[in-house]
């Protein structure tokens, strides 16, 4: 332990005898740098918020950790500089490096952070669609993610186009290897722009069992909420090759029912029939500009049937069914007040008469 204090006093003793004064005041002047910008922002951060513009209000909540972290970082590096460069007595060029990489990655985290602060605030506003906004702001992302990436690598002294026409070989050879992953990626494209479905849509395909509410568009896959409440994590390479169906696009609901008649009231049929389709007509929730047939259909075994074929106006599950019942009770008093009433299944059993029986089936002999 004494050996080790002895080395360490050496060390020291060998330092410029400014070394200290140069870090103190540096780390000193960080400080000052960061409680000024910690004052500017408490006082902008009030003005911002009274604005209409909220483009300001976005922009400063992304400087506000990346800055302080700068104020700190970049005398950090210039500190680091001077107590290696006093001490080996060389010129340091990889410090010159880190402080790129430095600004960099801080320009870099600013712009997240503002994309980041724009989605949730475009999406807090319910105005547009979920779905494109989060595929603009992952495309953003990945944009400077990729410009970020590659001036780091100039940075490091990389040439840019030797790393293309490598990545150009190297893409086929991960293309192959991951092609799967790519695949899902693609699908997802698809998805954003073709726009089959979207967040929150009711989607099932024929071709699968996948039916439910999208909850998640991601690149690699998508979460499909089943109606019991189970995730479904689909891949989105597949819906590249499956029929898709979106109810929730659908104009309207349609009533296809067939009612049976019993065929004592076939006087009746006619009436019964039109005045299913005056009450249709006038019916608010039903939408006339849609076919709309009532008709005598067919002879059934036990019943007159008539069809009732007509669409509602509201696409919305539950009131579909409130607007379906109360169609289905006004078929009902409109057979009652035509004096007829709706069959049920009978079935009509014909018997033969028994023979007479002679009178020799009548007559024992005994012996």
């Amino acid at each position: 332990m004494n050996e080790l204090l002895t080395r360490l006093t050496s060390y020291i003793g060998t330092l410029p005898a400014d070394w200290d004064t140069n870090v103190i005041f540096i780390t000193a002047a960080s400080f000052v740098a960061w409680v000024a910008w910690r004052i500017i922002y408490s006082r902008l951060d009030p003005i911002v918020d009274k604005t209409k513009f909220q483009w300001d209000n976005l922009t400063l909540h992304a400087l506000k950790t990346p800055v302080s972290t700068l104020i700190w970082c970049w005398p950090a590096t210039v500190s680091i500089g001077i107590l290696l460069q006093n001490r080996f007595q060389s010129e340091l060029n990889w410090l010159s490096t880190l402080k790129h990489l430095l600004v960099i990655a801080i320009f870099l985290w600013i712009v997240i952070r503002f994309i980041n602060n724009v989605e949730k605030y475009v999406l807090s506003q319910k105005k547009r669609d979920e779905t494109t906004v989060q595929a603009i702001a992952k495309v953003t992302r990945l944009i400077f993610l990729v410009i970020g990436a590659l001036t780091i690598m100039q940075s490091f002294g990389l040439s840019l186009s030797g790393l293309l026409t490598f990545g150009g070989v190297g893409g086929l050879i991960v293309g192959l290897a991951a092609k799967d992953l790519l695949a899902n990626f693609f699908g997802g494209l698809m998805i954003y722009f073709d726009r089959p479905f979207k967040v929150g849509d009711w989607i099932r395909s024929p071709d699968r069992q996948i039916e439910g509410t999208v909850e998640r568009i991601g690149w690699r896959m998508t979460i499909v909420r089943t109606f019991d409440k189970r995730p479904l994590y689909v891949p989105n390479s597949v819906f590249s090759s499956i029929v898709v169906e979106n109810p929730s696009r659908m104009l309207n609901r349609r009533i296809y029912e067939n009612i049976g008649i019993r065929y004592e009231d076939s006087a009746h049929v006619a009436n019964v029939v039109s005045g299913i389709k005056s009450m249709l007509e006038k019916h608010p929730d039903i939408d006339t500009n849609q076919t709309l047939i009532v008709n005598f259909n067919q002879f059934g075994p036990s019943t007159l049937d008539i069809m009732i074929y007509t669409f509602t106006k509201t696409v919305n599950w539950i009131r579909f069914h409130e607007v379906k019942q109360d169609v289905m009770l006004k078929v009902l008093d409109v057979v009652h007040e035509n004096g007829a009433d709706i069959a049920f299944p009978t079935q009509t059993i014909k018997l033969d008469k028994p023979h007479a029986p002679t009178l020799e089936q009548h007559i024992q002999i005994e012996p």
